[in-house]
């Protein structure tokens, strides 16, 4: 059975769905919990795929933050292996900067639920095809990054031009929350809610619209996260 890695970095931003579809493809998975000091494998000997997971850091917070490095020289040799990469958020800042791309802080953070598109490409993309062409995601990020060189656009927000790309055939970075349950959503509400405070946005209005937006979100989470496990191969 193959397995991948996960790399979470706070214990409430969970792979959520992305852990129900490996399950159900017979992949097996192996936690590393930066947030527990368990350290960031150096290769991907025996792992057939890698998961970036979000997180309330920076992915330019490598000095006060030396594993983000460690996951970045992860991320390099995954890409050379070529072995498939799936970032959420933290998780596709860190793809991104890997690739060459600046992370940096937005004009504004993008918080709960907006319209995301997905471009042209993306009606051709392996994972995307077929997906409707708007819809509602979740968000929860204030940084930003310019779409890395050599990469193919998938999706964009009013808010922010690069939501989501891909490098090469199996490497997918996703700016947005589409792993999301309402267990998590919860969870994250609770644990960030200094951040939700300061930016003047009401907690329930982020559960609150999550019972009109979040089962669809979940349907195309399903079409997606599905296709990318059989991008995953054994070892």
């Amino acid at each position: 059975m193959p397995t991948v890695y996960i790399l979470q970095h706070i214990h409430c931003e969970t792979p959520g769905l992305i852990s129900d579809y490996l399950q159900e493809a017979g992949i097996g998975v192996r936690f590393v919990k930066t947030f527990e000091g368990q350290p960031v494998p150096s290769e991907m000997i025996d792992a057939a795929g890698l998961v970036i997971m979000g997180g309330p850091m920076s992915a330019y917070d490598h000095e006060r933050l030396p594993f983000l490095l460690d996951e970045q020289r992860l991320i390099e040799n995954a890409l050379r292996v070529e072995k498939p990469i799936l970032g959420i958020c933290l998780g596709s800042q860190l793809l991104a900067a890997t690739l060459g791309a600046e992370v940096k802080s937005g004009t504004k953070k993008e918080i709960g639920w907006h319209r995301l598109r997905l471009t042209e490409a993306a009606a051709e993309d392996p994972l995307w095809a077929g997906v409707q062409a708007q819809f509602t995601a979740f968000h929860w990020h204030g940084d930003v990054f310019d779409l890395p060189q050599g990469t193919i656009s998938l999706a964009s927000s009013e808010l922010t031009p690069c939501q989501a790309f891909r490098y090469s055939d199996a490497a997918y970075g996703l700016l947005f929350h589409m792993e999301v349950t309402q267990k998590i959503l919860n969870a994250m509400v609770a644990e960030f809610l200094e951040e939700l405070d300061a930016e003047n946005i009401a907690s329930a209005s982020i559960t609150q619209q999550s019972e009109n937006y979040l089962p669809n979100l979940q349907s195309i989470g399903a079409t997606v996260f599905r296709r990318w496990t059989k991008l995953i191969k054994p070892i």
